[in-house]
């Protein structure tokens, strides 16, 4: 089991770079921009995602009497927005990927100045969350639109097999994560934990879908998006401050019980893109 433990931040490493690698070699940073320029989805991503997903979190630790380190881990998780894993949820989803990447990076920039001014009385070092997410993963998704820019030919041969790469890692991930944790998520059951980190997910996908705009592709990218957490941030500042283990069980269930529900809902939308999408061609059959 020590072994299977010391495996599991080697396959996030693997995802992470893989996948922004292959990001990069689809995309061109012009395209990763534009989305960014709709002023109003912006506002209410930003809205969303840093005042409406963490007083949800508050509501429901309330709601639902957890217990005080159930709670503080449902509050971390809420001040921290940003996902690595958006544009795989998103590519599954078949929504706009520029649109993913670049409300990725905004989110993942803006949470490392937004969760020490939220999270009053928590020492938080901006710094140790920008090491682990910002710098890795900008310079994966850098190295790939240089690539892309340089190297056409390459990036669209390497690309799909770097996308493989991501998908075989993501799951290896997964399947790791639950038979490390599968104590932790069994004494969870009970305390109200699970059911407050299903309420969680589905609420955020719910507000992102709801504020996502006027596209199916958008729509998906942000319900997704606002659901799915930082989980890496929430881990660094759980683990730095609280020493009950509670808190950092809470933040990996979350993580565990996200992917598990959130890829479905990925397909969901997918399928909902696809069928929105020809009903908008004249002469298709809805």
């Amino acid at each position: 089991m020590e072994f299977v433990s010391k495996v599991i931040p080697v396959t996030m490493l693997v995802f992470v770079v893989s996948s922004m690698l292959a990001v990069g070699l689809s995309l061109t940073v012009r395209q990763i921009l534009d989305p960014l320029r709709n002023v109003k989805l912006v506002s209410l991503a930003l809205l969303v995602n840093f005042f409406l997903v963490p007083l949800s979190a508050y509501g429901i630790a309330r709601l639902l009497r957890l217990d005080e380190p159930l709670g503080v881990a449902l509050m971390l998780l809420g001040t921290a927005a940003g996902a690595p894993f958006l544009p795989k949820l998103a590519a599954v989803a078949k929504g706009s990927l520029a649109f993913a990447v670049g409300l990725m990076v905004l989110l993942m920039v803006l949470t490392v100045g937004y969760m020490p001014l939220l999270l009053e009385g928590v020492s938080v070092d901006p710094m140790k969350i920008a090491r682990s997410l910002i710098l890795l993963m900008l310079l994966s998704l850098a190295a790939g639109l240089a690539v892309k820019a340089r190297y056409e030919v390459v990036a669209g041969r390497v690309g799909p097999l770097l996308n493989r790469v991501s998908s075989l890692s993501l799951a290896l991930m997964i399947v790791l994560l639950l038979v490390t944790n599968i104590r932790n998520i069994v004494d969870l059951f009970g305390t109200r934990g699970i059911l407050a980190s299903v309420i969680f997910l589905l609420l955020g996908t719910g507000m992102g879908w709801f504020l996502g705009g006027p596209t199916f592709g958008t729509r998906g990218v942000l319900a997704l998006g606002t659901a799915q957490r930082n989980i890496a941030a929430a881990l660094v500042v759980g683990g730095q401050n609280f020493s009950d283990p509670k808190v950092v069980v809470m933040i990996v269930v979350v993580a565990i019980v996200g992917l598990l529900v959130l890829m479905p809902i990925a397909r969901l939308v997918a399928r909902a893109t696809t069928d929105g999408n020809a009903a908008t061609v004249p002469g298709s059959v809805s």
